[in-house]
């Protein structure tokens, strides 16, 4: 199995590691107190199905024996559910994801964590229909992992789907039982192409009336915006080149591996770490920014890493881990907070003063203007 940083992603500061030794093992990495999501901030409560959906037009292109299958996850707010709140994932994702990390922690930790989503609940159902939140996440990261800001979309009153993307992470469970690993390469041009077409392929199916019949959640497909976290971020890119429905993108500490000579004249977020600032030595950033022709911000965040915008910010924090300087709790606030202002501007037409300039309530947030 290959060997992976800790929930992968990339590369992990000498302290984290040093936080992830035998010696360190607490009762909270052995699942009590269980850990957690934080709590969603919005109004609503929030429901979540899962699908399964198959792609026959197109062979997979990592392993060629078969047609394209994807698990999305789909979070939405719901009436007043009741039950038990949906699993994280599962044991096998979790074994498959913690594994690669070549750490000690119990492998199958993070199928115990909480979250706040009712699965099947029953969703709100607005004539117009809802807006669409579209999550990639990075390379070799479950789906999962973006669950935290998933729900607090949700409790927002958005629809969400976080997109598995098959063969690309460490752990995708099918409703047969069986769990893929990761088998892509390092073609980093080619998983922005494959993600690219698997968000045509489910947005799709999540316009289609029969998705709506079978989860009951009605799709608004001219508010659509995609977001992702590393690979996922810069994916979001050629998703908007090939699909025009999808109205806004953010990239989430992700290099930009595309032709940086196709203008883009919709809005777009760039959100990241310290060094993700210009003249930084990856040029990437600074490559995309001029062909970005629409609405468009460029943040970096003090005290944080490349996984600090996923729920492994929360979850390491729980764990004891030291992820970050910045506190994990204040970290997934932070980025919960800039992707739903940048939603609500650009899908829901609401002005929010966070996204004109530096905000005395987020001083870790720095603006950009090359």
């Amino acid at each position: 199995m290959r060997r992976r940083t800790f929930l992968t992603g990339a590369a992990v500061t000498a302290a984290s590691v040093s936080g992830l030794t035998a010696g360190t093992a607490t009762a909270q990495q052995l699942g009590s107190p269980p850990l957690a999501l934080p709590r969603p901030t919005g109004g609503h409560p929030i429901g979540l199905t899962v699908l399964h959906l198959r792609d026959t037009s197109r062979t997979d292109p990592w392993v060629p024996t078969g047609k394209r299958e994807l698990m999305v996850s789909l979070w939405y707010p719901a009436r007043r559910p009741s039950g038990p709140t949906a699993p994280y994932m599962t044991a096998a994702e979790s074994t498959l994801y913690l594994a690669s990390s070549g750490y000690d922690l119990p492998l199958d930790v993070l199928s115990g964590v909480r979250t706040h989503a009712i699965e099947g609940a029953r969703p709100v159902r607005p004539r117009a229909g809802l807006p669409l939140v579209v999550l990639s996440p990075g390379f070799g990261m479950p789906r999962a992992t973006l669950s935290g800001l998933a729900e607090e979309l949700a409790s927002r009153g958005f629809a969400v789907a976080a997109v598995g993307h098959n063969y690309e992470a460490h752990g995708t469970t099918f409703p047969d039982g069986r769990t893929t690993d990761r088998e892509a390469d390092r073609d980093f041009p080619k998983v922005g192409a494959v993600r690219a077409a698997d968000v045509t392929f489910v947005l799709d199916e999540l316009t289609a009336t029969r998705c709506e019949l079978r989860t009951g959640v009605r799709v608004d497909g001219s508010r659509i915006a995609m977001a992702g976290h590393s690979a996922g971020g810069f994916s979001t890119v050629p998703a908007m080149v090939r699909d025009p429905r999808v109205r806004a993108g953010l990239n989430m500490d992700g290099d930009f591996h595309y032709p940086n000579d196709v203008p883009l004249d919709r809005p777009y977020l760039m959100l990241g770490r310290p060094n993700r600032t210009p003249g930084a030595p990856n040029p990437s950033w600074d490559e995309t920014w001029p062909e970005l022709t629409g609405w468009k911000r460029w943040l970096s965040v003090d005290g944080v890493q490349h996984l600090s915008f996923t729920d492994v910010a929360p979850l390491a924090k729980q764990l004891g881990l030291g992820l970050q300087d910045l506190d994990g709790d204040r970290a997934d606030a932070l980025t919960r907070a800039y992707v739903a202002a940048f939603a609500d501007a650009h899908l829901r037409g609401r002005h929010t003063a966070l996204l004109d300039g530096p905000s005395a309530r987020f001083p870790e947030v720095r603006f950009h203007s090359p």
